[in-house]
């Protein structure tokens, strides 16, 4: 995942998906999903592909193509520090549909106070 979310880690700003629509996410966004192995885990992963794409390897690498129902969201923020933190680079579909999410929605100072360094 580095150089976008990398060891790290951080608090992450998620928007959830609110059913599964492959219109709603898009190649090249930065999801959370289900741990396919267990359900208790989430994974943050860079979306490689969709439906109706062919790819030259199973990804992610270990457990091949990931139901959509298995995507709980899009990552649009990321917060490492109190200094360092910023949009999440994902596809420029999802960039023009966060923006104004982000605007009205995004707390730095309240996301800095329940950061959990």
């Amino acid at each position: 995942m580095a150089p976008t979310i990398d060891e790290q880690g951080g608090t992450l700003l998620v928007r959830k998906i609110a059913s599964a629509d492959p219109n709603r996410i898009f190649v090249g966004d930065v999801i959370v999903m289900k741990d396919p192995d267990n359900s208790d885990n989430y994974l943050v992963r860079r979306l490689a592909a969709t439906e109706g794409y062919e790819m030259e390897a199973k990804d992610s690498r270990l457990f091949g193509p990931v139901p959509m129902t298995d995507i709980v969201g899009r990552v649009i923020y990321l917060l490492r520090t109190a200094v360092d933190h910023g949009p999440v680079q994902n596809s420029y579909y999802s960039m023009r549909k966060d923006s104004p999410v982000l605007e009205v929605e995004l707390d730095v100072d309240d996301m800095v106070k329940n950061h959990k360094a």
